[in-house]
Formats: C-alpha cells, structure tokens, sequence
C-alpha cells in the first residue's frame, strides 16, 4: 500500500534540493558586484513573476506550466483563488530585494539562512517534529536556529570579531521566530528581510564606524 506520507515526503526533498540550488545567487554575488547582480536578478526576476501571474489567466502557460512543474507545487500555490506566487519568484524576488536593500556582507548572510536552514528545518521537522512550536514544530525549529549558526560561523564577517558572531547568532534567532510563525508573508521573502533588518540594525547599534556598504570582498 503506497504511503501518502512517504509520497509527501519526497516531494519535499525533491523542492528542497531545487531549493538548494537558489545558493549558486549569494556565491555568484560574492564574486561581482552590486550592479551587476541586479543586471541579472532584475530579468530573472521579472520573467518568473510575468510566468508565474500568466498561468492564472492565460491557459496555455497554465497547461504547460503545470505539466512541467506541479510536482515541486504545494497546494496553495495551485489554488487559483488565492493567486499565490510560487515559491521560486518568491525567493528570486527576495533576492533582489536583499541586494537592492542590504549591504553585501549581509545579502550573504541572510540569504544562506533562508536557502539551507529553511530547507533543514522543513525536512526535519516534517520527520521527526512532534512538538508544537508557533506554527511549526520545536524540533523544526531547533534544526533552523541550529544551521543558521553554522551558515554565521561561515559567513563573511567585518573583522571576525566576537561580538559579528554574537550579531549573526542574533539575528539566526529572530530568523527562527519568523519561520515558526504565521505571518501570512511567504518565509521565502520574511525570512531573509527579517534576518537582514536584525543584522544591519545590530551592526549599526555595535559597528557604527563601520561603513558595510564599502566591504570589498575580492
């Protein structure tokens, strides 16, 4: 007897791993620069979104774009009601967002977060949560606070100071408290922007000095 939870299961792996590969946007941002970053997300960006609002309205792009992909789709991206976008424009979107907002030490941070500790926190807690904590489960968002701090301790940093550590750590907690809860904002988007506002209110509280926007990191 085919398990449905199993099924479920591995449709999310399976979004998770195409999730995963939305981490090549904060290594190619390393590399180059601002302006060019948003030469190449702004495009990307806007075909997603005209692609994904199409298929509400226009039925051969519906017909094509579910055949392709409703299997990486959860339910209420498919509900014609609603009108949700996807969660790749989402992520694109945050993306462009975070490098239009943020200085880059910080896109590079946060963006990490939402691409390895909400893809961590889904798949464990989708196997081994059984407590409830806000909308998720603690185990959940134990395994997200957990991957965060690693994505921090990686991450490019100012001086490699203590307190950068205790900012990043900061900042991974509220990050959790957002993914947890219900805020009716796709996590795709509150998380980096709620992790990238901690961080660089922090920062400008504990590294006044410190001009982020004038980091070079090559």
């Amino acid at each position: 007897m085919i398990n449905a939870a199993n099924i479920d299961y591995k449709a999310e792996i399976a979004r998770k791993a195409i999730h995963f590969c939305s981490l090549s946007i904060p290594v190619i941002y390393y590399f180059i620069e601002r302006d060019l970053a948003l030469m190449i997300l702004v495009p990307v960006t806007l075909g997603f979104l005209t692609v994904d609002l199409l298929r509400y309205y226009h039925a051969p792009t519906a017909s094509l774009f579910y055949t392709i992909f409703s299997f990486m789709l959860r339910k209420h991206e498919q509900d014609p009601n609603s009108k949700r976008l996807n969660g790749a424009t989402n992520v694109l979107i945050a993306a462009t967002i975070c490098v239009i907002v943020f200085p880059k030490l910080i896109v590079l941070t946060a963006f990490p977060i939402l691409i390895i500790s909400d893809s961590v926190a889904a798949l464990f807690g989708r196997r081994y949560g059984k407590r409830k904590f806000l909308q998720k489960s603690l185990e959940g968002s134990f395994a997200f606070f957990a991957s965060a701090l690693l994505v921090v301790y990686f991450t490019p940093k100012v001086d490699h100071a203590v307190i950068e550590y205790a900012i990043g750590a900061a900042a991974a907690f509220i990050g959790t408290i957002v993914e947890a809860g219900s805020w009716k904002i796709d996590d795709n988007l509150s998380i980096p922007l709620a992790v990238g506002a901690a961080m660089w209110g922090l920062y400008f509280l504990l590294y006044p000095s410190v001009n982020l926007f004038s980091l070079s990191f090559h």
